[in-house]
């Protein structure tokens, strides 16, 4: 089974890396499910396709009852899930020193208790098909540390202890676990920053040299347009331009 005809599931689906990979699995005969805060965002995007290929709903996956929610609109729509893509995702870096505790606090609800939500949501399911796959957005920063990334390194960290652990635990089920590592990426991330020189920084740095979310969409893509014999666990992509 390819991309076309399966049921994917996307959050933080409003833009970026989530909105680039929801047009190419809809143009590739997926049907996709999305949802991220900004409702107007997702019409926009399903208006784009014919009816009932690109569902959408607002979502926070802050909110473990509204995950819950976008993934029973797959449901009750397609009656299964073959994939949940949990993108949403929040780089607000600074300092420790700075204690930003409440950008810190928002981080952990949306990187890590988010993809959590994402995979209490579809487990249950994925278990009675037999099959399944679950990805997550990581990044570089799950794999090197560097000043000012100390907190959000540790929520990507986090998604690679709890992805290699799923994937550990559902094997038998036949549900695949893969983590999507980019680098810099030209999206609405560095918005989250908010120190506006370190902001004002990192948009020049993604703008400049950073990939594009249709890049990471192709990633997304080639993990799930694989025989169901073949996991694709993790891909690491940087421009080429990139050093750390």
């Amino acid at each position: 089974m390819t991309i076309k005809n399966k049921v994917v599931v996307i959050t933080g689906a409003s833009s970026g890396i989530g909105r680039a990979t929801a047009e190419k699995l809809a143009q590739s005969d997926a049907k996709v499910v999305i949802g991220a805060r900004r409702e107007d965002r997702l019409k926009t995007i399903a208006d784009e396709f014919p009816a009932n290929t690109v569902l959408y709903q607002q979502t926070d996956v802050t909110d473990r009852d509204s995950v819950a929610s976008l993934v029973k609109l797959a449901t009750d729509n397609f009656q299964r899930v073959d994939v949940i893509y949990n993108n949403a995702g929040l780089m607000p870096i600074s300092k420790m020193a700075e204690l930003k505790v409440n950008e810190w606090e928002r981080m952990i609800d949306v990187n890590i208790k988010g993809v959590l939500y994402g995979i209490a949501a579809v487990l249950p399911i994925m278990i009675k098909q037999q099959s399944g796959q679950i990805i997550t957005t990581d990044s570089v920063a799950g794999h090197v540390v560097h000043p000012g990334t100390a907190v959000y390194a540790g929520t990507k960290y986090a998604i690679q202890a709890i992805m290699d652990g799923l994937r550990q635990e559902q094997v038998g089920n036949h549900i695949k676990t893969t983590m999507i590592s980019p680098g810099a990426v030209n999206t609405e991330l560095f918005s989250t920053i908010s120190d506006p020189k370190q902001r004002a920084q990192t948009e020049k740095q993604e703008k400049e040299n950073g990939l594009n979310a249709e890049d990471v969409a192709n990633a997304v893509a080639y993990a799930i347009d694989q025989p169901a014999d073949v996991a694709i666990n993790e891909v690491l992509l940087r421009p080429s331009s990139q050093i750390i």
